[in-house]
C-alpha cells in the first residue's frame, strides 16, 4: 500500500536527468526579468525567441462602387442606421490615417532637409578651418626658409671675410 502512495521520480519512460525547479512567482518586474534572464540562461545553446514587430495597421482600401448608398434620413430601417454608422466610422478612420501618414511623410522630410543643412554647416565649417591650418603651414614654411636664407647668406658673408675661398 505504502508503494502506491509514493511518486516514482524516475519512471521508465522519461529519462530523469532535468531537475525539478521551484515555482517562484515574481513580486515586481524586475523580479520578473531576471527570472526570465535566468531561464534563457540555463540553457545558453537554445535560441531565444525574439518575436516581430507588429505590423502597421493600414485601413481597408473604400469599395470601388457602392451598391447600397444610404444616410441617416428619414425612412430608413432601424437596422440601416448602425450599418451608416459603422460605415462612417470606418472612413473617418481612413481619412485619419492617411492624413497620419501624410504629417509623418512631411515630417520625415523636414527631417531629412535638416540633416542635410547640418551636413553642409559642418563641411563649410571644416572647410573654413582646414583653410585656416593650411594658410598657417603655408606661414610657418615660409618663416622656415626665410630663417634658413638668412642664416645661408650670414654663413656665406662669414666665409667670403674669414676665408676668401
Amino acid at each position: 500500500m505504502a508503494a502506491h502512495t509514493q511518486k516514482n521520480s524516475n519512471k521508465p519512460g522519461k529519462p530523469g536527468g532535468k531537475e525539478a525547479q521551484p515555482l517562484i512567482i515574481a513580486k515586481t518586474p524586475a523580479e520578473e526579468q531576471r527570472l526570465r534572464l535566468e531561464r534563457l540562461m540555463r540553457n545558453p545553446d537554445k535560441m531565444a525567441p525574439i518575436p516581430d514587430r507588429p505590423k502597421e495597421w493600414n485601413p481597408r482600401a473604400p469599395p470601388e462602387f457602392v451598391r447600397d448608398v444610404m444616410g441617416s434620413s428619414a425612412g430608413a430601417g432601424s437596422g440601416e442606421f448602425h450599418v451608416y454608422r459603422h460605415l462612417r466610422r470606418r472612413e473617418y478612420q481612413r481619412q485619419d490615417f492617411l492624413d497620419k501618414m501624410a504629417e509623418k511623410q512631411d515630417k520625415d522630410l523636414d527631417y531629412l532637409d535638416k540633416v542635410e543643412q547640418n551636413k553642409q554647416k559642418a563641411e563649410e565649417r571644416t572647410a573654413k578651418r582646414r583653410k585656416k591650418r593650411d594658410k598657417l603651414k603655408q606661414k610657418k614654411l615660409q618663416a622656415k626658409k626665410a630663417k634658413l636664407e638668412t642664416n645661408d647668406t650670414k654663413s656665406d658673408k662669414n666665409v667670403t671675410k674669414d676665408g676668401q675661398t
